[in-house]
């Protein structure tokens, strides 16, 4: 607007500068007054001043380049789909291990049952009674390895039948239960065997404490046949609810079973 308002003013003075170039000089008469001035020569200088400039194009422009074809491009073939990776199988579900007598043991008391033949993987061995504990723990060791290698799932405790005693050591057969034995199998490797566990009536005694203290539970058995009476079986089966883990360790839990004769 403040550019519009000053083109009409300059028009203004520049009509007033020629009216008074064109008045006549004065005569010995009155003159008569001088006729207004023709409108166009009024309306020149403005249509002048307020025609639109022509702008010339400038011939530094550089002249637009012509479009290059555009080369189409293949389109890619979609690459093969992978396939879905298979699943690793599932884990087989590891069963509970129970103990030969189904109920929990009673530290302080003696329990009657009966024992139910079970299948098992047997090694049998030698040992000192001062090596006993490792002993027994690598055959429960070994047992374990080569059923988990044969993908054959245990389903009880581990138990140690002691075959036969001396003062210096004791052969064993060292046991783990299993669901059942391989169709037409009687063996697992030439060390590991196929059989069954003990059947029968028998008591259960429990021991919990170091396995070097188990001498004393012994002796309390010993006195409680002789007071009852009962004539045992030479072979006495312990039985392992706690894993393996130092011959100190005070909560380690034996089930011991006496079978009469």
């Amino acid at each position: 607007m403040w550019l519009r308002s000053s083109h009409f003013v300059l028009v203004l003075a520049l009509c007033s500068s020629v009216a008074l170039a064109q008045t006549p000089p004065a005569a010995s008469t009155p003159p008569a007054p001088a006729p207004a001035a023709p409108a166009p020569a009024l309306q020149a200088p403005a249509s002048n001043i307020l025609a639109p400039s022509t702008s010339v194009p400038s011939t530094s422009e550089t002249p637009a380049q012509p479009q290059q074809p555009t080369t189409a491009q293949p389109t890619p073939m979609p690459a093969p789909a992978s396939p879905a990776p298979t699943a690793p199988p599932a884990p087989a579900q590891q069963t509970a291990r129970t103990t030969l007598f189904p109920n929990p043991s009673d530290p302080t008391g003696v329990e009657e049952g009966v024992l139910t033949a079970k299948p098992t993987a047997m090694l049998s061995g030698t040992s000192t009674w001062d090596e006993a504990f490792n002993s027994l723990k690598n055959a429960v060791a070994k047992l374990d390895g080569e059923l988990k290698k044969a993908g054959i799932s245990p389903t009880g405790r581990p138990l140690t039948i002691f075959v036969d005693t001396d003062d210096n050591g004791f052969k064993y057969e060292t046991m783990i239960p299993i669901a059942q034995v391989p169709e037409g199998k009687t063996e697992l490797t030439p060390e590991i065997k196929f059989g069954k566990t003990p059947e029968g009536k028998a008591l259960r005694f429990v021991h919990k404490d170091a396995y070097d203290e188990i001498d004393g539970t012994y002796e309390t058995i010993t006195a409680y046949l002789d007071i009852k009476e009962i004539v045992a079986k030479d072979a006495f089966i312990e039985e392992y609810v706690s894993d393996f883990t130092d011959s100190q360790d005070t909560n380690f839990e034996v089930n011991i079973y006496v079978q009469p004769k």
